[in-house]
C-alpha cells in the first residue's frame, strides 16, 4: 500500500474509532444523567442509524414478556412484531439461520445480550451500509453494537429495578402502617383476676393478617370477648376487621344483647363487603358473679369448653357473617360455667395446618392437649398447643393466620 493511501486508511480507521468512542461516551453520560428510557433509545437509534449506517433494526427486551422496544427501517407490515422463540437458542453474534417467522426473512444478523446466563435483549440488524464510513466489512461494527446495547439495556434494567424498589418500599410502608393499625385492634391487656384468667396468642401468616380477638368490659362484673377470622388476607382483610372492632365497641354502648349485636354486624359486613368477603365470629358474654356464659357462634370453628371434665363444643349460633342479610337463623346458648373449667377458642389456621403426610390437626388431638394441661395457666396452654403444632407440621410451612384464646375459670 502506498504511503498516502496508508495514511488515508489510518485516518478513516481512526475516524471510525472516534465515532464509536464518542457514541459510547454520549450513552454513558446520558445514563449518568439519569435520562429517561425513551431518551436512551433515541440516542441509541441515532448512533446506529445515522453514525454507523445500520439500515434496519429491531430491539427486543424482556420485562414480563419479550417486547419490541425499538424498531426502524421496516415497512408498515412490521408495525406489530412478535418475538420469535427461536432467538432464545442464539448465544453469540451470528447470521440469522432459523426458518420460521418473518424476522428471518427481513434481517441478516442477530446480536444477543446476556447477563451471565440470562438473555436480556436481542438486536436484529439488516441492510448495513459500510460505505459511508469506508470500512472493509460490516462485521467490524457488531462487537461495538453488542457492547453499546449491553450498556444501554443494563441501564434500562437498573431503572426498572430502581422503580420496583421504590414501589416495594411504598408497599412495605403501607403494610407496616396496616400492621400497626392491626396491632391497635387487639386489647392492651387481658384479665388475670381471681375469677378468670384469659390469654391470647396470634401468629399472622403475612405481615397483615385477617384474624382478630378482643375483650371489652361492659360493667364491673361482665365482659364480652370474641374471636374472628376474615376471609382473605392482607390490608383489605385488616380494614374489614377494623370495621368489625369499631362496630362492636359502638354497639356495646347501646346494647349488651348478643343477638342484636350479631345482626347489626352482619348487616354492616354485608353492605360494606358486598358478599366478596365474609367473617366467622365467636362472641361470648361472661358474668363473673353468676358464672353464666352466653355465646353465639357465627360460622366459626367451635370453641371447646371443658366444664367439670366434660368437653362441650360451642357451636350454636348462625352462618358466616356477610353472606346473607337478614341471617337465615340465629340461636343463642347460655351455660353455667363450673369452677376450674377451661374454654379454648381458635381460628382455622390451627386445624388447616398440614404435615408432611398432607394431614391436618384434628379436634380430638386438641382436646387431649387441653386435658393434659388443664391445671396449667392460660398462657402455658396456648404455648403447649403451639408447640404441639410445630412438632406436628415439622418442616411444613404455616399456610394461614393462627389465633388462640384460652379462658381459665377459677
Amino acid at each position: 500500500m502506498l504511503p498516502n493511501k496508508l495514511n488515508l486508511h489510518q485516518s478513516k480507521s481512526n475516524n471510525i474509532k472516534d465515532v464509536k468512542l464518542r457514541s459510547l461516551l454520549e450513552m454513558t453520560k446520558a445514563i449518568n444523567n439519569n435520562v429517561t428510557t425513551a431518551q436512551l433509545l433515541d440516542i441509541y437509534q441515532d448512533i446506529l442509524e445515522n453514525r454507523l449506517n445500520v439500515g434496519k433494526l429491531v430491539l427486543f427486551s424482556f420485562t414480563n414478556e419479550w417486547t419490541c422496544i425499538l424498531k426502524y427501517g421496516v415497512g408498515s407490515d412490521y408495525n406489530h412484531i412478535d418475538f420469535e422463540p427461536e432467538l432464545l437458542d442464539i448465544k453469540e453474534i451470528e447470521t440469522i439461520s432459523y426458518s420460521q417467522g418473518n424476522l428471518s426473512k427481513k434481517f441478516e444478523i442477530v446480536i444477543p445480550v446476556f447477563h451471565k446466563d440470562t438473555p436480556l435483549a436481542f438486536v436484529l440488524l439488516g441492510d448495513i451500509d459500510e460505505k459511508k464510513l469506508q470500512i472493509s466489512s460490516a462485521i467490524k461494527h457488531l462487537p461495538f453494537i453488542q457492547t453499546l446495547t449491553n450498556v444501554m439495556i443494563v441501564a434500562i434494567e437498573n431503572k426498572k429495578l430502581y422503580k420496583n424498589s421504590i414501589q416495594k418500599a411504598a408497599i412495605q410502608k403501607e403494610l407496616e402502617l396496616a400492621q400497626s393499625m392491626q396491632q391497635m385492634l387487639f386489647p392492651d391487656a387481658l384479665p388475670h383476676i381471681e375469677e378468670v384468667e384469659i390469654d391470647a396468642l396470634y401468629l399472622p401468616h403475612q405481615q397483615v393478617g385477617g384474624d382478630y380477638y378482643d375483650l371489652i368490659w361492659i360493667n364491673e362484673v361482665e365482659f364480652v370477648f370474641c374471636l374472628a377470622d376474615v376471609s382473605g388476607k392482607g390490608v383489605a382483610a385488616a380494614l374489614l376487621m377494623s370495621n368489625l372492632q369499631a362496630a362492636l365497641r359502638v354497639l356495646l354502648k347501646y346494647t349488651q344483647n348478643l343477638s342484636e349485636i350479631v345482626i347489626d354486624i352482619n348487616e354492616l359486613i354485608y353492605n360494606n363487603a358486598k358478599t366478596e368477603k365474609f367473617i366467622s365470629l365467636f362472641i361470648a358474654k361472661y358474668n363473673i358473679g353468676t358464672r353464666k356464659l352466653s355465646y353465639i357462634n357465627a360460622g366459626h370453628n367451635a370453641p371447646i369448653l371443658i366444664n367439670k371434665n366434660q368437653p362441650i363444643l360451642l357451636n350454636k349460633g348462625t352462618t358466616l357473617l356477610g353472606v346473607f342479610n337478614p341471617l337465615p337463623s340465629l340461636d343463642t346458648e347460655s351455660i353455667l360455667v363450673l369452677p376450674q373449667s377451661l374454654l379454648f377458642a381458635y381460628t382455622d389456621g390451627l386445624t388447616d395446618t398440614l404435615n408432611s403426610n398432607d394431614e391436618t390437626l384434628i379436634e380430638d388431638e386438641i382436646k387431649n392437649i387441653l386435658f393434659k394441661n388443664i391445671k396449667s395457666n392460660a398462657s402455658f396452654i396456648n404455648k403447649a398447643i403451639l408447640y404441639y403444632l410445630e412438632e406436628f407440621k415439622s418442616e411444613m410451612p404455616f399456610i394461614d393466620d393462627i389465633a388462640l384464646l384460652t379462658c381459665k375459670f377459677h
